[in-house]
């Protein structure tokens, strides 16, 4: 991935779909068929959602350039969003608000996912072409965009009309790998910077022919010849940080292990601090040790909102050593 000379990245416009998270937590969930009690129920803005506003709170200029429905939920994340400075690009959805996600979140902070579908998926080429990509943007696609046909095929049909120097980013979710061989290819040609969980490495990697690696490491240097051109990969691995390839160097860098409340939108976080430091000049492996620190305090509180500023992350790191605290 290259910048153009004197362009810095400018932008985070996010083309996925925001929801609304109904977070309830449970001490167990239910056998099949029978019941649970909740301590709790909150409505969040989440999806997309929770990476805009970690890249806001860490400073960059960002743009929603997925669809927004008409109703209570489309007003919750319109709100959320223009709360931060969050620009939202396409019109709303007429007639048809925004779906939902039910996130139940267990004591060990481990979250199980029901979602809806409503407004968030009536995009097209023309709505997404709303925001206006630029050269030195960053434009980030999500893999559940590419699971149905509705936000897929506008998204594959958009992306390549794109500036060449426009820098595509894909969160690939726990659905990438799944898709058909040709979707695959086709959005893999057009990514520019790679961000994982390690399962989805190891799941795109199997899919493709490969046994994965089992150091982080290794995981992030198998999936950078995957993307095109000298693409940058990242693959998290929760409490034990990252690893990010840079041309042909991987380096690790730790985590800072925390007790979690709820783990619910750590992933986003970090990968809207990251770009949000990349769009500022940030080196990538600084700016994956400021996300690790990112992803760290945001575990320790509810909600896929709570995301900090780069100011309480600036206060977590001080005093700490970049040196491992983990083997990666």
């Amino acid at each position: 991935m290259t910048r153009p000379a004197n362009h810095p990245v400018s932008r985070v416009i996010h083309t996925g779909q925001a929801l609304v998270d109904v977070v309830v937590e449970v001490p167990d969930l239910p056998d099949r068929g029978q019941n649970v009690m909740a301590t709790s129920a909150t409505d969040y803005a989440g999806g997309t959602v929770t990476v805009l506003l970690a890249a806001a709170r860490f400073g960059a200029d960002c743009v929603g350039a997925g669809a927004i429905g008409t109703g209570p939920h489309g007003d919750l994340i319109r709100s959320a969003l223009g709360a931060e400075g969050i620009a939202v690009s396409a019109p709303p959805v007429e007639g048809l608000d925004t779906g939902i996600c039910v996130v139940m979140v267990e004591p060990s902070a481990e979250r199980t996912f029901v979602t809806t579908l409503g407004a968030e998926r009536r995009i097209s080429v023309e709505s997404l072409a709303t925001s206006d990509p630029q050269p030195g943007d960053l434009v980030c696609v999500t893999g559940f965009s590419l699971a149905l046909a509705a936000t897929g095929e506008p998204l594959l049909a958009w992306l390549p009309t794109l500036h060449p120097d426009v820098v595509v980013v894909l969160d690939p979710g726990a659905a990438f790998a799944t898709l058909s061989e040709h979707v695959r290819e086709a959005m893999l040609e057009l990514t520019d910077v790679w961000s994982s969980n390690a399962e989805e490495a190891e799941d795109i990697l199997r899919a493709v022919g490969q046994e994965p690696p089992t150091d982080l490491a290794g995981l992030t240097t198998a999936v950078a010849p995957l993307l095109r051109g000298d693409a940058v990969a990242i693959v998290r691995d929760g409490p034990q940080g990252c690893a990010v390839r840079v041309g042909t160097e991987t380096t690790y860098v730790p985590g800072f292990p925390q007790k979690p409340v709820d783990t619910n939108g750590a992933g986003d976080t970090h990968t809207g601090a990251l770009l949000a430091e990349v769009a500022a000049g940030t080196p990538w492996v600084e700016g994956c040790r400021r996300a690790n620190a990112a992803a760290a305090i945001k575990v320790t509180r509810r909600g896929p909102e709570s995301a900090p500023t780069a100011a309480e992350v600036d206060d977590f790191l001080a005093g700490r050593s970049p040196l491992a605290t983990l083997p990666p």
